[in-house]
């Protein structure tokens, strides 16, 4: 179990695009429905919409990076090669809670169907694991690991299969549920009972950005393909327009296959028997009986079918982190398959404590769409930065009217952030503000002097996460805050501050000399497998 060992290059177009779409249909379809349905009623399609077109936009902009540094883990090495060692570190960090965050859901979501026909998993009407389906949480997160511990050819092989029976059962829902039962009318029924500003909530809390976020997966299998210009864009944005197609397609049908007389009361008060196994209770209640036994076995096969390919990601970025001197050396070992298998056992551990706090699909769902979001947040920043100081730096994908999208695609991800609410935000403050604490005192007491931090580079987070927390504080009360502000002009002004911010954050990074010292170390990386870090504080300082 030496390394350092070069990643395997055996991931192509069909690979890549298979990893995307198979955690793109994961646990989300069998719950988005309902929860978006609850939320903004017929208007819920339009969420669906909104919540493709931002990462539509998140995914152009993550195409020419990736492309620029296709190693594994590659958000993590953007972030150092833009704005340094500190800002690197916090990103690594919120990444690796985004990442990591997955597998417990997509668990979680396999034992609150299961919970429908084997009870005792879930306490009845709150959705929370049990102790004993705690137990079984732990277990059935160990078993995705353990085969996580193969070659990385395999474990793309053996998803490959899965994500055909994930397309194909979803797409057959759809045209069973209206065969069965079709109520055109409820497309328009109570549509005064939802309010505007639950389109937008929806996108955040209902699993709608959490399902198509799954298109990152490319992303983090970048150094394992042969071809990264051509097959990381395909991948990418066919896995969202797919995904789009197909969600739309379920709302749709699980609206008019509701019986009226269930949203009699208005869309938030909608309720049904079986309502923990949404799309199976509406099979069984419309008559499809036999579809019903289908999607609880699909309930099994889809989220775990995602769980697995996020335990393949997240040790790389792990890797990654330890590649960019973010964590310690040895979590870049790879096992005599070629897989990071220190990074596999963090994964694991770290998964196992999130069961505890949030031991629910819901809450787990709000929590990872808004830290993933922040995540992919920094994809613009860095995206203009580096256009401004390499310029001639090559892009085998080059996203056209970069400005614009960028500036676009930063403000939309501020706004998802908003739409999670107030109690969100407030933990994912909580979670940041944290690890830095725990980092700087760390770095103070055992390393180097402030000038080697990168806190010229990084000092614009810490108003740009404050702003966030302030803006969510006083926004509806609705969505936790204190009522000051009114959705659309909470959003109104997080554009303006997002904008001010965004101007900062490009005037704080690194130098060009900089950042092209960094971005050769990657180089050097991907092509002999030696370590980038070394020297990567110097330079920093130097900027």
């Amino acid at each position: 179990m030496a390394g350092p060992a070069k990643l395997r290059r055996d991931v192509g177009v069909i690979g890549l695009l298979y990893a995307s779409l198979g955690s793109i249909i994961g646990s989300g379809w069998l719950f988005g429905a309902l929860h978006a349905a609850v939320l903004a009623g017929p208007w819920s399609v339009f969420s669906w919409m909104i919540g493709a077109a931002a990462i539509l936009l998140l995914a152009f902009v993550f195409a020419e990076l990736a492309t620029m540094f296709p190693n594994s883990g590659a958000m993590v090495h953007m972030t150092h090669v833009s704005h340094g060692d500190l800002a690197g570190r916090i990103w690594s960090w919120i990444l690796f809670l985004a990442f990591v965050l997955v597998p417990p859901i997509e668990v979680t979501g396999v034992l609150t169907y299961t919970n429908n026909y084997l009870p005792g998993l879930i306490y009845p009407g709150t959705g929370l694991l049990t102790e004993v389906g705690m137990i079984w949480a732990v277990l059935l997160l160990a078993a995705v690991v353990l085969v996580n511990f193969m070659a990385v050819r395999w474990v793309l092989a053996i998803n490959s299969v899965a994500t055909w029976w994930k397309l194909v059962i979803p797409i057959a829902t759809i045209f069973v549920l209206m065969a069965y039962s079709f109520h055109p009318a409820n497309m328009a029924a109570q549509t005064a009972s939802v309010p505007a500003s639950g389109v937008f909530t929806a996108v955040a809390t209902a699993g709608i950005v959490f399902s198509f976020l799954g298109f990152q997966q490319a992303i983090s299998l970048a150094g394992e393909t042969r071809n990264p210009s051509r097959y990381i864009p395909l991948a990418l944005i066919g896995s969202v327009l797919v995904g789009m197609l197909i969600y739309v397609g379920l709302q749709v049908s699980f609206i008019t296959a509701l019986d009226p007389r269930d949203i009699s009361g208005g869309w938030q008060h909608l309720h049904f028997t079986g309502m923990f196994g949404p799309l199976a209770a509406i099979a069984i209640g419309v008559g499809a009986l036999w579809w019903a036994v289908v999607l609880y076995a699909d309930a099994f096969v889809s989220p775990l079918g995602t769980a697995f390919i996020y335990v393949t990601a997240s040790p790389r970025i792990i890797m990654a982190a330890g590649e960019m001197g973010s964590a310690p050396e040895y979590v870049v070992r790879l096992n005599r398959h070629g897989v990071p298998w220190v990074g596999l056992v963090v994964t694991y551990a770290v998964g196992v404590v999130f069961f505890f706090p949030f031991p629910s699909w819901q809450k787990l769902v709000s929590a990872d769409s808004l830290i993933m979001v922040l995540a992919y947040a920094m994809a613009p920043v860095t995206l203009l930065h580096l256009r401004a100081v390499l310029p001639q730096t090559p892009r085998p994908f080059r996203l056209r009217a970069a400005g614009l999208l960028a500036t676009v695609t930063f403000i939309t991800s501020n706004w998802i952030i908003y739409w999670t609410g107030y109690e969100v935000v407030e933990w994912m403050l909580g979670a940041v503000l944290a690890y830095a604490v725990v980092y700087l005192s760390w770095y103070f007491i055992v390393r180097k002097p402030a000038s080697e931090l990168g806190w010229r580079q990084a000092w614009w987070v810490a108003p740009y996460l404050a702003g966030i927390w302030i803006v969510s504080y006083f926004g509806p009360a609705s969505m936790g805050g204190q009522g000051r502000l009114g959705f659309f002009t909470g959003m109104w002004i997080l554009a303006a501050f997002s904008l001010v911010i965004l101007h900062l954050a490009l005037k704080s990074g690194l130098s060009a000399p900089s950042a092209q010292a960094c971005a050769d170390r990657l180089k050097s990386l991907a092509s002999s497998g030696a370590d980038p870090a070394a020297g990567m504080e110097e330079a920093q300082t130097a900027s």
